[in-house]
């Protein structure tokens, strides 16, 4: 099959468009508002883009509820925000804080999250998260969108700190069968991190 995505006439149930780009890291993105508002809120189109100096990006669409998300507001605001790894273990937890709730509200709560301080940002962590890291906006990048009403954006943040609970790690490694992170596929679906295994690449 082929199809435009001008148009989107794919004849299919649901837009295959994410279901193709997989599996997509959750960006479970924490932040502050200027009123000291702490917002949490998962991102599936998140990722890293660079590791000197080390890079991470998420980007923002459609209006849930309001024209701007609280996270890119936050964002734009204060410049701050911390990624949190989503986990198996954290995964209704991370679901709970994905609904569309007033910027008044405190996900953490909603979802019974305990907070940990960050070192260098001003926003809160997951503290049952085995990894974090503390982010500064670089650049906020406006995208093209279909909807007037909703703001398409893509947040690019500087890494200025890591934590790594000690638990996952094995001989110095980030054990990722440990962590069992969980990433988005299309539609409703996840998938989680049961299998590593290793690909040297070829010397020249």
């Amino acid at each position: 099959m082929f199809y435009e995505t001008n148009d989107n006439r794919h004849g299919l149930p649901h837009d295959p468009f994410k279901s193709c780009i997989v599996p997509r890291p959750i960006g479970w993105i924490s932040t502050l508002s200027a009123k000291n508002v702490v917002n949490l809120a998962p991102y599936s189109f998140f990722n890293g883009v660079a590791s000197d100096p080390p890079m991470v990006m998420f980007s923002s669409n459609g209006q849930d509820p309001h024209p701007t998300k609280d996270t890119l507001a936050n964002c734009a605001d204060t410049g701050e925000f911390v990624f949190n790894m989503a986990t198996w273990n954290l995964r209704e937890e991370m679901n709970r804080t994905s609904a569309p709730v007033n910027p008044d509200a405190d996900e953490f709560e909603l979802a019974g999250l305990e907070k940990a301080p960050s070192v260098i940002v001003k926003p809160p962590r997951v503290k049952a998260s085995p990894i974090h890291m503390e982010c500064v906006v670089h650049q906020i990048l406006d995208l093209p969108g279909t909807n007037p009403k909703a703001r398409n954006a893509m947040v690019l943040g500087r890494v200025v700190g890591i934590h790594i609970d000690e638990s996952v790690l094995t001989g110095g490694l980030v054990d990722m069968a440990k962590v069992r992170p969980i990433a988005r596929l299309g539609y409703m679906d996840y998938t989680r991190v049961d299998h590593v295994f290793e690909l040297l690449r070829p010397k020249a």
